[in-house]
């Protein structure tokens, strides 16, 4: 598991709604059983630096960022790919959130 990577989420009750958890722990604290999870959500709309959107496997997701949340780690699916191309707009949704502006 790395900082960036994006995994199914396996939760058939929301699944639908929030096909991926993109993970956005540092990986320093990867002994840890659980990661720091951000929902990547269909037909969200998007605040501008709050919920950067993705593109996955055709799908348009919006990263809600209010909404990140420790998850086990056997609770995620598995691995559909890496963000760790789009990291700055992913810490600066983080940052935003945390900090404003």
């Amino acid at each position: 598991m790395a900082q960036f990577d994006v995994y199914e989420n396996p939760n058939i009750k929301t699944n639908k709604e929030i096909p991926y958890l993109l993970d956005i722990q540092n990986d320093i604290l990867k002994n840890l059983s659980t990661r720091v999870v951000v929902p990547l959500v269909l037909n969200m709309k998007a605040a501008k630096i709050l919920n950067p959107q993705f593109k996955i496997n055709g799908l348009t997701l919006t990263m809600s960022t209010a909404e990140l949340a420790g998850v086990a780690q056997e609770h995620l699916g598995s691995k559909v790919c890496s963000l760790e191309n789009a990291r700055d707009a992913i810490i600066s949704a983080v940052d935003f959130m945390i900090t404003g502006f």
